[in-house]
């Protein structure tokens, strides 16, 4: 079992940043793969950037790549998004997601434990 809090949302003006930070507790958890996702109202929930076990390999949704950067500190069992330029429509709720297995991937179906997600509110 992997128990995942995140933080680090907040409300922010259009253009500028934030760093969300999931803090994973449990067996694997540093070597797991994550994922952030974000659901908007009314809207599904959606992949924005994964990274694998060893942090060699990330991937990112085509809305934020350019503006968003995943990475994560094994030593402390933290995942981090930093998301620069901020836009009014990456408002949403913000979801760490884990793995069992090292590989990252952008599906959310394969993700096996989630967080239970941190609001983020950019203003325009």
């Amino acid at each position: 079992q992997v128990q995942l809090v995140e933080s680090g949302g907040g409300l922010v003006q259009a253009g500028g940043s934030l760093r969300l930070s999931c803090a994973a507790s449990g067996r694997t958890a540093s070597s797991a793969a994550m994922g952030w996702f974000r659901q908007a109202p009314g809207k599904e929930r959606e992949f924005v950037a994964a990274i694998s076990g060893s942090g060699s390999s990330t991937y990112y949704a085509d809305s934020v790549k350019g503006r968003g950067t995943i990475s994560r500190d094994n030593a402390k069992n933290t995942v981090y998004l930093q998301m620069n330029s901020l836009k009014p429509e990456d408002t949403a709720v913000y979801y760490c997601a884990a793995r069992r297995f090292a590989a990252a991937t952008a599906t959310r179906g394969a993700y096996d434990y989630w967080g239970q997600g941190t609001q983020v509110t950019v203003s325009s």
